[in-house]
């Protein structure tokens, strides 16, 4: 079965192995990032893998969403009004000491990391309601899991990272009657450019394509066994 699929921070990382691997199908991809030259490129290699057009670039700085989401509902309306997965990818670090943190950076985090995604499952949700099976998939990190390992500096983003993973758990209960299913992947160490940014000079034990390969499993099948769950997906912390 061809399915529609939304996903955010689709440019780089583990966001745009998980395109190219869905590509291989294929199925109808919506990509999202601001990143023009970097989206445009993954869309290209994913419609090139499918042999037609199978990924859309929805250029956009989803920061606008957050007061005005009328453009990007009209931008996704374009191309669909059913949507079958939505995954909110996307995410932001700033590596500081708490003290050191200014205010408008944790804003900023918060934003990107949790009220995004909370507003893309708004716009999404009567696109998700028009979808026979519909899946949420929120993204976040090890960092959020209760008892794990925490890492220094990193205190605004597991702390928005944890508040999707909340959200996740919630939305599970109240989409239920809909029939939506909304879960979350708590991804550990994975060789990605924003990995590389927080923790410089350390190489991780799994890279974005084999990750991409577990993520589309959990995207096309895995998502059907499980509601209201953050899974942790990790072979080690840094």
């Amino acid at each position: 079965m061809c399915m529609t699929i939304l996903i955010t921070g689709a440019s780089r990382g583990i966001g745009a192995e998980l395109a190219i691997q869905l590509a291989r199908e294929p199925h109808r991809l919506l990509l999202v990032a601001r990143n023009e030259k970097n989206l445009t490129a993954v869309c290209e290699k994913c419609n090139t893998i499918a042999g037609k057009k199978t990924a859309i670039p929805l250029i956009r700085d989803l920061n606008g969403i957050l007061n005005d989401p009328s453009e990007f509902e009209r931008m996704i309306g374009d191309h669909t009004d059913t949507l079958d997965v939505l995954v909110n990818n996307a995410g932001m670090i700033i590596k500081k000491p708490f003290e050191e943190l200014k205010r408008e950076e944790t804003r900023q985090i918060f934003d990107t990391n949790y009220f995004i995604p909370e507003q893309l499952i708004n716009i999404c949700l009567p696109m998700l309601k028009a979808s026979a099976s519909a899946s949420i998939i929120n993204v976040t990190t090890m960092g959020a899991v209760q008892g794990s390992k925490k890492f220094h500096g990193m205190s605004a983003y597991s702390a928005s990272k944890g508040a999707l993973a909340t959200l996740t758990e919630c939305l599970a209960e109240e989409f239920k009657p809909l029939g939506i299913r909304v879960n979350a992947l708590a991804f550990g160490a994975v060789q990605t450019e924003m990995f590389a940014e927080a923790f410089p000079g350390y190489t991780a034990s799994t890279n974005p394509e084999e990750m991409g390969r577990f993520f589309k499993w959990f995207v096309l099948e895995g998502w059907k066994r499980f509601n209201g769950k953050m899974l942790q997906v990790t072979e080690s912390t840094p």
